[in-house]
């Protein structure tokens, strides 16, 4: 059974950076995706980042573009998203989803989720 895992998730003060992780356990992640989402209170989830662990292409929401990096560790089966220069706006749940194509095109058809981590920027 395929699990995900998000850590590293906690509170930073505007202007912060915060590391998160997913590790994934009982599948290997070649030809997949990786992405990370969030979701705001009372908001929709929204896609953040994305990248193909086949290809190591990634991409980026806009709103985050220039301050947030996503990468891989293939042996360790881990994806990481390094967050900086945060914002009030990034406060939120963030979930890190795996889709079987290795392609980062759009945030749809990701069918493994792990359970969420809260980040919360807070003065």
């Amino acid at each position: 059974q395929p699990q995900l895992a998000e850590s590293g998730g906690g509170l930073v003060q505007p202007g912060g950076s915060l590391r998160l992780s997913c590790a994934a356990s009982g599948f290997t992640l070649d030809y997949r995706v990786i992405s990370w989402f969030r979701q705001a209170p009372g908001k929709e989830r929204e896609g953040v980042s994305c990248i193909s662990m086949t290809y190591g292409t990634t991409k980026y929401a806009d709103s985050v573009q220039g301050r947030f990096t996503i990468s891989m560790d293939n042996a360790k089966n881990t994806v990481y998203l390094q967050m900086n220069s945060l914002k009030f706006e990034d406060t939120g749940v963030y979930y890190c989803a795996m889709r079987n194509i290795p392609f980062c095109r759009n945030w749809i058809g990701f069918g493994d989720w792990g359970q969420g981590t809260q980040v919360t920027v807070s003065s």
